[in-house]
This record gives structure tokens, sequence and C-alpha cells, in this order.
């Protein structure tokens, strides 16, 4: 997408109303902070990526935003002036935004949160020394780690990069290579098939991983990192690059909570994740990943988590975590904080260095920056796949697959996506989107916390995850926390109060509050085949949700923070003294605030159960074994699969559900191959 010159006018006016110059505070030794403009600091070009990432739907709804906001008419949106965005005083452009943060349209709402999402990311996410745009000397945010440690540079996976149209043949077509399809992969091509490997995101190594927070979104996460539901309110994090979440997830390696597979096996007929054979899959990549509570340190904040935890009584464990130790350094410590925008040091056992370094080793086949088109099928059953693969000079090349078998794990919401477009129409493919639904609650300290250094999650709180007698509830963790993410998630009420927060971000610890969603949305297709994501948040879920937000500030106070912001746009906050809240009725007043789209931070970085596994084949797509009802010879095996919300990070449930359809599919096509040489 390109931008008219009217409409970067436009946008740096934008970026200037969000981020504005101002005089610094009294006494302040920051005057810089204060006089940079957000226009010096927003780089329109990857502003016009981020908008090109996205469905046609949205990319049109974007440009009518533009257009809106260059016309006299757009003073009938806010009754003020009739000028165009960019022929306003600043005090009139900061009102209008400020009345658009609280309109009673919902297209308003979502056009403001939008433009003020993808200012903040790119402005503080995107600081560049000696070009007149750095602010992060002046937040105390060191950015990426400079060190002289040797970071190897030939890259260990031997890549497929055909320059014409290709035809492939193998025994088992993988279609996303994450901690679904990587498992898939090393498991079958070390039993002896032929396996081929197709990937949408490119392949990073090392080096490549270069931890800036902008450039490493826009190049390891679906859509750029700005992927999120149809109506704008949920922003979606979901990895898209070899390797696939276990590449740029949080390393949090959790198994399935034992309420969570009982409820699985019984309510929707899936024994076996109530067998031995589930427990020993889980056993089985818990010990390939090396999964481990050895990490010497917690960060900041999720000290402040343990010990505010910990002084209220309530249940708090170490995370098990998919990482290697070695001797404990400050670098290697501070440089963990960073491994969510690729890990540079082989540290996070992902399938990038386990599983897919396996099935590279047995001879599979990896094409990376891939899109799939269609899965083809014939008959009944899937015989392949349909793709295009883009060079790194930009040409497009037709690549077609034949296979014996297909698997499909493109994530919760490409997989059905994919599936709808090879023609599949079961009724419930695509439906019972889970995200645990997720806001952050943020505290003040006076002591630094410097959030981004040391490991994103190491301590849950699992005080609230069954309330009110139900297997639903809510976990309390820690996110990671840079710059432009902690912009992004800090509600903005004007320019100053968002600088003020944003000059705070080293002495500020940051919660999340994870919710296992009772119900779900659902997964649908655009004309052009791209998925569009609906999902509104339960009452039921909400009420959950708020309990969490609750917990999450009495945790902050009790660790120590005078200050906790409450993620409502119209920012509640607490004040707090020697560990007892000084204004309660805020918190008490919490359920009574307005909580619609876009009036609230609300985000996910889990999919689940578009896809679901279970033996009723009228309510659900995927049987036990992995294998779609509709299509022989078609296998799901990502969290789409999964009957329900799991409750806690998926990534380790994944990968054991991957190893179990894994092993179904070694002894079926051996059955079958049996069969074969029987007959001839």
């Amino acid at each position: 997408m390109q931008f008219t010159a009217a409409q970067c006018a436009t946008l740096r006016a934008l970026a200037d109303t969000f981020i504005p110059g101002l005089p610094p505070l009294p006494d302040a030794a920051d005057a810089a902070y204060w006089a940079r403009r957000g226009s010096e600091g927003v780089n329109l070009d990857k502003l016009a990526a981020a908008i090109a990432a996205q469905p046609a739907g949205a990319q049109r709804e974007f440009r009518q935003l533009l257009h809106l906001l260059e016309t006299p008419v757009l003073g009938l949106a806010w009754f003020g002036p009739l000028r165009p965005f960019a022929r306003l005083e600043p005090g009139q452009r900061e009102k209008l935004l400020q009345s658009w943060a609280a309109s009673p349209l919902p297209q308003l709402r979502k056009g403001f949160q939008a433009l003020r999402k993808l200012c903040m990311f790119l402005y503080y996410g995107g600081s560049t020394p000696g070009q007149g745009r750095f602010v992060w000397e002046h937040i105390g945010y060191p950015g990426p780690q400079a060190t002289d440690e040797p970071v190897a540079t030939e890259k260990p996976l031997h890549v497929l990069r055909p320059t014409q149209d290709v035809r492939y043949d193998c025994d088992v077509l993988v279609i996303g290579s994450g901690a679904g399809g990587g498992v898939v992969a090393g498991e079958l091509a070390a039993a002896g098939h032929n396996v081929l490997v197709l990937e949408k995101g490119p392949y990073f190594h090392g080096p490549d991983f270069t931890q800036s927070e902008v450039d490493m979104l826009g190049a390891l996460y679906d859509a750029r990192g700005t992927l999120t539901t149809q109506d704008g309110s949920i922003g979606l994090l979901a990895g898209s690059c070899l390797g696939g979440g276990t590449t740029v997830n949080w390393a949090g390696s959790f198994r399935t909570p034992e309420y969570v597979l009982e409820e699985w096996a019984g309510e929707h007929q899936v024994p076996h994740f109530m067998a031995a054979s589930f427990r020993a899959s889980l056993d089985a990549v818990s010990t390939r990943l090396g999964v481990n509570t050895d990490y010497p340190r917690h960060n900041g904040q999720n000290q402040a988590l343990l010990e505010g935890s910990r002084r209220l009584g309530q249940e708090v464990k170490l995370i098990p975590r998919n990482e290697r130790h070695p001797a404990d350094s400050e670098q290697h410590f501070r440089g963990m904080g960073y491994s969510c925008f690729g890990d540079r040091y082989g540290v996070k056992q992902g399938t990038l260095n386990t599983y897919l370094q396996t099935a590279f080793e047995h001879g599979a086949r990896i094409l990376c920056d891939t899109q799939v088109e269609r899965v083809t099928i014939a008959q009944g059953q899937a015989t392949g796949a349909e793709a295009v693969y883009t060079g790194p000079d930009g040409r497009r090349v037709r690549v077609t697959v034949r296979a014996r078998r297909v698997v499909v794990a493109g994530g919760a919401v490409q997989t059905p996506a994919l599936l709808l477009r090879s023609g599949l129409r079961h009724p419930h493919l695509g439906q019972h989107l889970h995200l645990h639904p997720t806001v952050v609650v943020s505290g003040l300290y006076r002591q630094p916390i410097e959030p981004w250094h040391g490991p994103m999650m190491s301590v849950v709180n699992d005080a609230f995850t069954r309330l009110d007698g139900s297997n639903f509830g809510v976990k309390l963790e820690t996110p990671p926390a840079h710059p432009g993410l902690m912009s992004m998630v800090l509600p903005w009420r004007s320019g100053r109060q968002h600088k003020e927060l944003m000059r705070q971000a080293a002495h500020m610890g940051s919660f999340i509050v994870l919710t296992r969603d009772r119900d779900g949305g659902r997964v649908t297709t655009d004309r052009q085949g791209d998925p569009i994501i609906h999902y509104t948040l339960s009452d039921f879920d909400r009420r959950h949700l708020l309990r969490g937000v609750a917990a999450a500030a009495d945790v902050h106070v009790a660790a120590g923070a005078h200050t906790v912001l409450l993620p409502h746009g119209s920012l509640p906050i607490v004040r707090a003294e020697n560990g007892q809240v000084l204004n309660p009725e805020v918190l008490n007043s919490l359920p009574h605030l307005s909580w619609k789209a876009n009036q609230f931070g609300l985000y996910s970085a889990h999919q689940m159960s578009t896809c679901r596994m279970g033996g009723h084949a009228a309510t659900h797509p995927t049987s036990p074994t992995g294998e779609l009802y509709e299509v022989r010879n078609l296998f799901v095996a990502d969290a789409s699969a999964f009957p329900a919300c799991s409750g806690v990070n998926p990534m380790l449930t994944i990968m054991a559900l991957a190893h179990h359809t894994a092993q179904y599919l070694k002894s079926s096509m051996l059955t079958g191959a049996r069969a074969v040489a029987a007959v001839n």
C-alpha cells in the first residue's frame, strides 16, 4: 500500500497528536524527550507495510478512514470545525481523538484504536540511535543487546529455493512448522518417511534475529504483528516463521491441567487424553525440549508477582521453560527478555532447534516463504496442495505437491481458513474459537523494574483458575515488556499523559490476566479466502476477567507498587501506600464501567479449537486420530484441534497432541504399506 502526499500529511499530523512535542516539566532533565514529535519517529513505509498485510476489507476500511480525516466533513464526526484533520489546531486534533476514543459509534472507536496502536508502536518500538528519533535513552530502555559473544552464522537447515514452477512428491506434506507441524515432521522423517514442510513465513537463524522490536514483529508474526479481530478490539500475536510460535513465544511449557484433560476426554469423547499414550507424548516432548525450572533468578516483574502473591497467601508456582541455561551471566539474563523477537543465541528449544533439525537430518525438505492456497482433494481424500513460493527478489513461483498424507498445522486462524478455501464444509469448521482473552494490569514501583530483562514469564499465580466452582477462571502471569508493546497497551487519554507514563517505563511492572474462555468466536473467510476473526467477550468470561484484574491489582499493591493502572480506556488508577489501597472504590467500580469493543485493551497470544477434535462427527470436524471426518488422509495437528480451551499456555499441549497424532500416522502408514505389499 502506498500513501498519497495528502495521506502522508494526515498521518504525520496524527502521529504528532498522539505523541506531541511539548514543553518539559519543571526542572526536567529530559527536554529532548518532551520536545520530540511522533512524526519524527513514525516510519510511514513500515506503517504502509502493516496495512498491506491486512485482509482486503481491512485495507479498504483504512483507506476510508484516511479519506474521512482528509475532508471537511470530518467535523461532523466530533461536532468540531469543518476542516480536514491536518488543518485543525493541535488542541482541536487532540479533542477529536479523545471524542473518538469515547464515541458510542463502534466504527469511530475502532478507527481511533487502529491509528493509536500503529503510531505508538512504530514510534516507541522503532526508535533508532543517531537518526533524530532516539527516545529509549530517556525511558531507560537499552535496546537490542550489543555483545561480543560470537553468534553462529551458518544456518543449520538448508531450505529449498525454487526458481521456476515446480512439483514435489512426498509421503507426508506438513503445512506449518511450529509446535504442531514441526513435531509431526520430525517424528515422521525419523521414521523413514519422505516429508515435505511448507511454511508461510521466513527462515531466520542466529544473527537474523536482530532483537529490533518493529522489524522482528514485522518479519516473524502473522500480519506483521497487527493481526486483529474483525472489529479491531482484540490484538492477536501469532508466529509466522520457520518454527512458528515456538520461535517467538515466551518459553512457558505448561502441562495440560488434569481437569482439562478429563473434560476433553469425557465431554468430547476423546479418551486418549486420559490414557497413558498421551502422557507418554507429554513426557516425550518435554524431554526433547529440555523443559526445566533451573533458571537462576526472575526479572523485576516476575519477582513482584512472586512476592506479592506470597504476601497475600496465594498459590504461586515456577513456570517450566524450554530453555537451556548456560553458566549464569548478566548478558545471558538480559538477553532472554528479547527472545519473543527470536532467540539469537539458540537458548530456547523450539522446533527450530529440535524437531525440525531432526526432520532435516533425516531427509525432510523444507520450503519457507510459501503460501498454501488450497489442499487438493480427489474422491474424498487429500492428494497434496497448491501453493505459491515468493523468492528473495519477490518473484512468485507456483508449487504443486502430491502427497499420500497431508497434515495441516497453520494455527487456529490459518488452518480453518485453508480448509475452507479447499472446499471443506463441516458446519463446525472455524467455529468454537478460543483466545485466552488477556488484559494487562501495570504497576509503578519506586525501585527500577526494567521489565525487558530476564525470562519473560517465570512465575504464575494459579489462585483463580477455577472460579465459582467451574473449570473456568484466570491465571496471573507476566508478558514481554518492550517500549512498542508497552506503548500500545497503556491507555491514551492525552499526549502529555501518555508521554508521562512512558517516561516511567523502567519503573513499570506488568501482569497479564489470562482468561480460560468458556464462550468462543469463529473464523470465516473473505472473498479472497483470507481469514476473518470474529470474537466478542461474553458476560461470563468478562466477569472472570474482571475478577482477575482486581486480583492483579491487589498483588501489585502487596508487592509495593504505589500506582496501579487498570486496563480500561478511561484509565482508572489505584493509589497505594505501604501495601494498602487508598481508593478501593476504584476497584469496586470496575464491573460498572462500559466494557464494549475498543473501550479497553484486549489481547490474545493463544488461538485454539477452530477444528476441534472429538468423537461426534456431527459437531467435531476432527476425529480423535487427528484425521478430518470430511476428507480421508487429511489431518490437523495444531491448537485448532483442541476440543476446547486449554487454560494454560498451549505450546506443550500442541506438541504432545501432534506427537500423539504422529504415532497414529506412523502405524497407519505402516499398515497401509504392508497391505500394498501383501496384494503385490
